[in-house]
């Protein structure tokens, strides 16, 4: 039975949240909570919290071990081209790219899962808070426009959103990397231990912390803690790491307000030009290729930055020929993504008596130095950039190979390599109007729907920066006393840091953003953006938990306004 063969009463509800991700299982479970009747939409199938099947499995349980065969491969030409690793234990993850194509006029990948969780079930879970320094940006070096908004405004929804998620961490007080309210952190090894002194002994203006990272140390409201497995991509049976599988929907399920529908492919908004807002949304069902419309008081868009801005793009009308919110004709620009892949390496001399124990699904972070302070200006470029990487032993499948034999191999079995240390620095990528994506009505996808296409490249100030980040990771390395250190750039390009943000970006007025401090789009109040669209500057640390804090206190924003009749 189709879900509106009834009537509009039975497709109408309080709220629809587009997309189940991280952004989206937070709308469904604020707004839920709050006591809204609630309609989920997911494009994708149903995965429910544990069903995750290849989660316990090792790489000989799978008949190709943990490959994926050339001609299966075939599925996935720009999913596979970024050096991310597409295994029989993860494949069922990744997007399609026949069936969902989209186009470049320069390179840019686009990495996608489509099904309930999205990609709160695959993502790296570094989670740190911004800081006034980067909502302050882009009126401080003109770049860009101004954020509506400073950290004040969302301190204590970082504060509501990490007391349910989790975040283990170390307080460093740093005014550019606010603390968070920590789990107990995760521990160094010996190494990473040692080039934390040494590097605190050698810099006034630079520290190396733990990771801050979504995965528990401790059992978290009815979710156990992380077992040290690092098979964290597969997803997580004790619910171990922050997803919208494990926690916010299943919160959002028990206030029994939320109705969840997967296969649902949002196409476009209805839009009421009499009333200047949304009366529902239309949907493309994956399985059957009908369509069908839902009606809401409001609608939360929550569907990826390019998801949400393809629907807005795509909700076009005598009202809104150019696609809804884009008066401004900001909407589909100001692509940004963090660029990473420079930095270095070294090998240490000491520890051949210490290892470490299990594989911490977490490394260390250096966080951002740069354009702090009159101090630390730099004449090259604007805005910063932090350090991820991680200490480790060499593996003992170095010794591998046909030229070893006898004794002396054996020993070398038994016995892991030297310690190793490394760090890959993320810059920030600066909002550019020329950065932007669009639609092109002659690829089609599967479902008959346009389709993207991307015209984004990092720009001079990006290239600049990448210098002294890789510069920077040396001179740090060398300074702990580390030897043989190489150091290595490799910039790919737009999207390869899976942090797409922008095209549909918060501002102070209808002429220069989308959407207004409150994350409503200006011409429709009833439709609110909440994932990486809303974005107005990309900082230099990952942005999940701050979509997290701005869903949660646009949701609030959207209870109070509905009990006002303001929407």
């Amino acid at each position: 039975m189709l879900f509106n063969s009834k009537g509009s009463q039975e497709v109408t509800y309080d709220a629809i949240v587009v997309g189940s991700g991280i952004s989206g299982g937070w709308a469904a479970k604020e707004l839920s909570e709050r006591g809204l009747k609630t309609l989920v939409l997911e494009r994708g199938r149903m995965v429910k919290h544990g069903d995750y099947p290849t989660a316990t499995l090792n790489s000989w349980d799978f008949p190709h071990r943990d490959r994926v065969p050339l001609e299966e491969m075939k599925k996935y030409p720009k999913q596979s081209r970024t050096g991310y690793t597409i295994r029989e234990s993860t494949k069922h993850w990744w997007v399609n790219d026949l069936e969902n194509p989209y186009t470049e006029v320069k390179r840019f990948d686009w990495i996608r899962g489509y099904h309930v969780g999205g990609r709160s079930l695959l993502w790296g879970r570094q989670s740190y808070r911004w800081s006034d320094l980067d909502f302050a940006a882009n009126k401080t070096d003109g770049h860009g426009t101004d954020w509506p908004i400073r950290y004040k405004d969302i301190e204590s929804w970082y504060d509501h959103v990490e007391e349910f998620a989790g975040i283990s961490g170390l307080a460093e007080g740093l005014h550019q990397l606010p603390d968070s309210n920590f789990l107990p952190a995760m521990q160094f090894n010996c190494l990473e231990q040692h080039v934390r002194d040494r590097i605190a002994s050698n810099f006034d203006d630079r520290i190396l912390t733990i990771g801050r990272v979504a995965n528990l140390t401790v059992p978290h409201k009815g979710r156990g803690k992380c077992q040290f497995r690092n098979r964290c991509i597969r997803g997580c049976p004790y619910g171990a790491y922050f997803s919208s599988n494990a926690s916010t929907l299943p919160a959002a399920e028990a206030t029994g307000n939320m109705t969840l529908r997967p296969f649902s492919i949002v196409n476009s908004i209805i839009y009421d030009k009499d009333s200047k807002t949304a009366k529902g949304v239309r949907v493309i069902d994956a399985e059957t290729k009908e369509t069908h419309e839902y009606y809401a008081k409001v609608v939360f868009l929550c569907a990826s930055a390019l998801g949400s801005t393809f629907i807005l793009l795509n909700s076009t009308d005598d009202a809104n020929p150019n696609g809804l919110g884009n008066n401004s004709d900001h909407l589909g620009r100001n692509l940004m993504d963090h660029h990473f892949r420079t930095g270095a390496s070294g090998e240490y001399d000491g520890f051949t008596d210490k290892y470490y124990k299990g594989r911490r699904p977490n490394g260390i972070y250096i966080p951002r130095f740069r354009n702090v302070d009159n101090e630390t200006k730099m004449a090259d470029f604007v805005r910063g950039y932090g350090y991820q990487g991680s200490g480790s032993r060499i593996s003992w499948s170095r010794s591998v190979r046909e030229l070893g034999f006898g004794e002396g191999l054996k020993e070398e079995l038994i016995e892991p390599g030297k310690w190793r240390f490394g760090i890959t620095a993320f810059g920030e990528m600066l909002p550019n109007p020329e950065n932007r994506v669009y639609l092109n009505d002659q690829v089609r996808d599967v479902y008959g729907q346009k389709t993207l296409t991307f015209d984004c490249e990092f720009k001079e100030n990006e290239l600049a920066m990448r210098k002294d980040m890789m510069n920077s990771a040396a001179e740090m390395l060398e300074a702990a006393g580390l030897k043989n250190v190489n150091t290595y750039d490799s910039p790919g390009a737009p999207g390869l840091g899976i942090h797409e943000m922008g095209t549909a970006r918060m501002g102070t007025s209808p002429s220069n953003s989308v959407l207004n401090k409150h994350n409503q789009v200006w011409d429709a109040k009833n439709v609110y953006v909440t994932d990486g669209a809303c974005m107005t500057s990309a900082s230099c640390v990952n942005p999940s938990l701050t979509y997290m804090a701005l869903t949660a206190r646009a949701a609030a924003h959207a209870v109070e306004e509905l009990n006002k009749m303001n929407i």
